[in-house]
């Protein structure tokens, strides 16, 4: 697991996650997770090992409201300066849920442990999966899509994100 740079309240990036997330601002997504992909691969030999970026899915209707999934644009920008593909028809999230933004880690977990699937589980056996996200709070989204990933079969699941916090 690795995110690029730390996520505080009322800071800059929580500014510019917001920009990204709720503003339109895609293209920063995938600028950003670029820079972020090209120091990675310069750092860790293990990005060599990756065979699928998979941004964690939005629900449908999330996706119609939205208009895009910053996962997907953050999976895009890493794919390209990694030169691994991105997917995003691997995983999907199945059912609707209330956004995790003011829940605690045992409300996130209930919230997301049951709402992701790998339609087809055959396309990732024995693949090294990298799952991505904008920011990582509590890991229990990352967790519930590391778990479906791993039933249906793939070899192993890593975490990149744009922001942590503490």
């Amino acid at each position: 697991m690795a995110s690029f740079i730390h996520y505080a309240k009322a800071g800059t990036v929580q500014k510019l996650i917001h920009q990204i997330k709720y503003k339109g601002q895609k293209e920063a997504a995938k600028e950003i997770a670029g820079w972020y992909g090209y120091q990675l691969k310069s750092e860790s030999e293990l990005i060599k090992e990756i065979d699928v970026i998979i941004g964690v899915p939005l629900h449908k209707r999330r996706l119609q409201q939205r208009g895009y999934n910053q996962a997907d644009w953050i999976a895009e920008g890493l794919s390209e300066a990694l030169n691994v593909p991105a997917r995003t028809d691997i995983l999907i999230r199945k059912r609707f849920k209330e956004s995790q933004t003011r829940k605690n880690r045992l409300e996130r977990w209930e919230n997301v442990k049951t709402v992701f699937a790998v339609p087809n589980p055959e396309e990732i056996e024995g693949k090294n999966i990298v799952i991505v996200d904008d920011v990582l709070t509590t890991g229990s989204t990352i967790e519930a899509c590391a778990i479906e990933l791993l039933r249906a079969g793939c070899k192993s699941v890593g975490v990149l994100t744009l922001a942590t916090t503490r």
